[in-house]
């Protein structure tokens, strides 16, 4: 029998292993799901527990609630991946030989990265809200904090959904008004990019909607280095912010695995080719989500559209056939920007956000670089989706590249 292994249970993994059951005949078949832990995390749903409008537990469900009874699923710590013998070996002494590797290890946060930065008031008054556990400890201090100056720094590209700090600025904004304390607060955006955003279009009315709060923007601003003493970050270019409290989102990398194995770049991420999703070295060796390095958004939707594009780059590779180069880099993403309202933008590798109607031309119902409560609704409708329909790799009527229809300049 022929195995099909998986490493990473989380949104790419679970959503490959649904679709790969599906078309694998499970007589020749074996797929195996390997992850550390045994909890699925609603990454999205961490934005929104700082402000009271989630809690720990409508983020949290356990993994294999989606994965399909004839994968076999295997927690444990992944010690090593060895490509040129294809196999995997596993905490305890467990190896596993495979046929196919599927890596959607995903990243992770590494404050470490960046001096000072967990010396001493790491979850005190400096806290990430990319994780359970930072987003947590930030609700409560925001509860009682009295005000002063706020901080949000991104250390450095890439991060995983890169309008996140830009929806937590202004949900914060909206938050405190509606403390009726936000004359107590000043807040500054701290970015190593030259605006607001990635994009040059949808930068611009970012950074707009940043300023119409009166929240400032230090751009290319990258940190070196955080003085808890004097309660500054320091950048490379000797410029200092001060801080009562610093909301970071610190480095990210690819598992530690991949650079263990000597498979990644100098931040754990697999040299992969952009548009097939095939790893450039290792013609068995597929990715999907945030583990390799193709310069798209590390978002769920775009693991969601990778999804259809390489189930069917591997089945081509399984009976002979050279991959199609189908993935275009499509990315959409809803930016909520408070007072229930929000913003939806859709873009590719070359195409910017575009104003226009979403998904169906002329109709929506969202509407792309506006702010309606239609955006935000979908937003929040978007929880349940992501629990009952992708994680199982049911269909979405939403092709996986980007479409022009319903869009102009």
């Amino acid at each position: 029998m022929k195995t099909f292994l998986i490493l990473g249970g989380g949104t790419g993994g679970t959503m490959a292993a649904n679709k790969m059951a599906a078309q694998l005949d499970m007589q020749e078949w074996r797929i195996v799901v390997v992850d550390h832990d045994e909890v699925h995390y609603y990454q999205p749903g961490f934005l929104f527990i700082p402000f009271g409008t989630y809690s720990p537990e409508d983020v949290v469900k356990p993994k294999r609630n989606f994965l399909p009874p004839a994968v076999d699923v295997i927690f444990g710590e992944i010690e090593l991946i060895e490509p040129e013998r294809n196999r995997v070996k596993l905490s305890g002494g467990k190896t596993i030989n495979y046929d196919y590797l599927l890596i959607a290890t995903g990243s992770h946060i590494d404050p470490e990265e960046t001096s000072g930065m967990k010396d001493g008031a790491w979850h005190e008054n400096i806290f990430d809200f990319y994780t359970l556990q930072g987003a947590t400890a930030l609700g409560k201090f925001l509860r009682t904090w009295q005000g002063g100056h706020m901080v949000v720094n991104i250390s450095e590209m890439p991060i995983k959904c890169p309008v996140a700090p830009l929806e937590f600025l202004f949900l914060a904004d909206w938050f405190f008004k509606g403390r009726g304390m936000r004359d107590k607060l000043d807040i500054t955006f701290a970015t190593p990019l030259s605006g607001a955003f990635t994009k040059p279009r949808a930068s611009s009315m970012l950074g707009n909607m940043l300023s119409d709060r009166g929240i400032s923007l230090e751009s290319e601003f990258s940190i070196m280095e955080v003085d808890n003493a004097k309660q500054v970050i320091r950048s490379y270019d000797e410029r200092e912010i001060g801080y009562d409290l610093l909301v970071t989102v610190p480095t990210n990398k690819g598992a530690d695995v991949i650079g263990a194995s000597g498979m990644g770049d100098e931040l754990n991420f697999i040299p992969t080719n952009k548009h097939t999703l095939q790893s450039e070295k290792w013609p068995n060796i597929w990715i999907i989500g945030d583990a390799g390095n193709v310069p798209a958004s590390k978002a769920g939707s775009v693991a969601h559209f990778m999804l259809d594009v390489v189930v069917e780059n591997v089945l081509r590779h399984m009976n002979g056939l050279e991959p199609l180069p189908n993935f275009d880099g499509h990315a959409n993403c809803f930016i909520e920007s408070g007072n229930n309202e929000g913003i939806m933008i859709d873009f590719n590798y070359e195409v910017e956000p575009l104003p226009g109607k979403y998904p169906v031309p002329g109709i929506g119902p969202f509407s792309l670089l506006r702010e309606t409560r239609g955006n935000h609704l979908g937003k929040m409708a978007f929880k349940w989706i992501y629990w009952n329909i992708l994680l199982k790799g049911r269909e979405l009527p939403l092709g996986s590249q980007m479409s022009m229809a319903g869009k102009w300049n």
